[in-house]
């Protein structure tokens, strides 16, 4: 049966959600959005109905924050809001839909990242915590590690820049932007780390090749996926 971090959401009955809940946490450049696509397809030829979220998809508030994080303008409480509606929204709207539906719902990072960026940025672990009180309990979070350097390299490949919320430049770290992405980057890793016994995340080293990464993944996976079928 599912459980939430300390409460359910109001009018959700824990055992009416059988499907099953999978996080990929990692940095930006992490491959991440790879990997989900290649368990995506996977989980669909081996006949599991998928539903992908992540961080900003919310039809209620994703374009405004995406445009408020463009304006860099955004007070570290206020950016903690802000995500935390998105989130809440895709739960109630996307997630628990889904599970209830016996399908299988890959989430692109979740509350962890969430907690941990506002963390960093000086919020008190205990405020972050029950913000997301209501949040359900994954049955897999799977965490794909990089360092900060690797990071630095495939983000030039991919993007030729460096982002100002990802490189933690509102924090004050440095001018520099390269200095301060990395700085910012260790500061998320710390603080992700300190979640993983707690949270009983699967680390997976990401700075392999991506079919190494994928390989891994699938095996951790299918362990969560014996004996269930969406048709429970």
């Amino acid at each position: 049966m599912k459980k939430f971090f300390q409460e359910p959401l109001p009018g959700v009955a824990p055992a009416s959600l059988r499907g099953k809940l999978i996080v990929i946490e990692g940095p930006d450049c992490s491959g991440r959005t790879t990997q989900i696509e290649l368990v995506s397809k996977w989980l669909e030829l081996k006949g599991y109905a998928v539903v992908q979220t992540g961080l900003k998809r919310s039809l209620l508030v994703a374009e405004e924050l995406e445009a408020a994080l463009q304006g860099n303008v955004l007070s570290p409480r206020t950016l903690s809001l802000f995500y935390a509606t998105d989130f809440y929204d895709q739960l109630e709207n996307t997630i628990i839909p889904a599970l209830r539906a016996g399908l299988v719902v890959i989430a692109d990072r979740y509350v962890y990242t969430l907690m941990a960026r506002a963390i960093i940025r000086g919020a008190e672990p205990s405020w972050v915590e029950a913000i997301y009180r209501m949040a359900v309990v994954p049955d897999l979070v799977l965490s794909l590690q990089v360092s900060p350097k690797v990071l630095v390299e495939r983000t030039f490949q991919a993007h030729y820049q460096l982002d100002y919320w990802e490189s933690g430049m509102d924090m004050g770290l440095s001018r520099d932007w390269f200095t301060s992405f990395l700085k910012y980057q260790r500061k998320l890793r710390l603080e992700l780390k300190k979640m993983e016994e707690r949270y009983g995340f699967e680390v997976i080293n990401a700075g392999r090749s991506a079919r190494s990464v994928d390989r891994d993944l699938k095996a951790k996976i299918a362990t969560i996926l014996d004996g269930f079928s969406d048709s429970e």
